[in-house]
C-alpha cells in the first residue's frame, strides 16, 4: 500500500459525514444519537485505517477469509435461524441439542462401566435416544 493511499484512508476515516435526514426535522435526541454513532464510526474507521497502514490486518490469520461464527449459524436452515436465535438469546436449548447432551452422557456412562457390565436398559435407552435424534434431524432437513 502506498503512502498516498494510506493518507486517503485516514482522511476518509476521519471525514465528516452528512446527516442522513437532510432537510427533515430531527428531534434533539435523534441528533445526539446520530452524533454518537458518527463518533463511534469515525473512531472505528480511524482504528481500521491505522491497522491497515501498520499491516496488522494483513497479519491476521483470518485476513481475506469469510468470517466464521463457529456457532453453527451458517449450517442452520434459513427458516430456522430466527427461531433458534431467539431461543439461544433466551437461554433455551433446542430439543435436538438436549438429546445430543443426553446421548453423550449416557454414552459416557456406558463407556465407564466395567467390560460386559453395561446395563442392557442403558444400551437400549441410548439406541432409543439416537433414533429420536435421527428422526428430529430428518424432520429439520425436510
Amino acid at each position: 500500500m502506498t503512502a498516498d493511499s494510506n493518507e486517503r484512508l485516514l482522511r476518509l476515516a476521519s471525514s465528516k459525514r452528512k446527516p442522513t435526514t437532510a432537510g427533515a426535522p430531527v428531534n434533539v435526541e435523534e441528533k445526539k444519537h446520530e452524533n454518537r454513532l458518527r463518533l463511534v464510526e469515525d473512531h472505528i474507521g480511524r482504528a481500521l485505517a491505522e491497522s491497515e497502514i501498520n499491516g496488522e490486518l494483513r497479519d491476521a490469520p483470518s485476513y481475506g477469509k469469510p468470517i466464521s461464527f463457529g456457532d453453527g449459524y451458517q449450517e442452520t436452515p434459513d427458516e430456522l435461524r430466527m427461531g433458534y436465535k431467539i431461543l439461544k438469546d433466551a437461554g433455551v436449548v433446542p430439543p435436538e441439542i438436549e438429546l445430543m447432551h443426553a446421548i453423550e452422557a449416557l454414552r459416557q456412562k456406558i463407556g465407564n462401566a466395567p467390560p460386559h457390565g453395561a446395563p442392557l436398559a442403558d444400551v437400549q435407552r441410548l439406541s432409543e435416544l439416537r433414533q429420536q435424534l435421527a428422526i428430529r434431524m430428518e424432520r429439520l432437513r425436510n
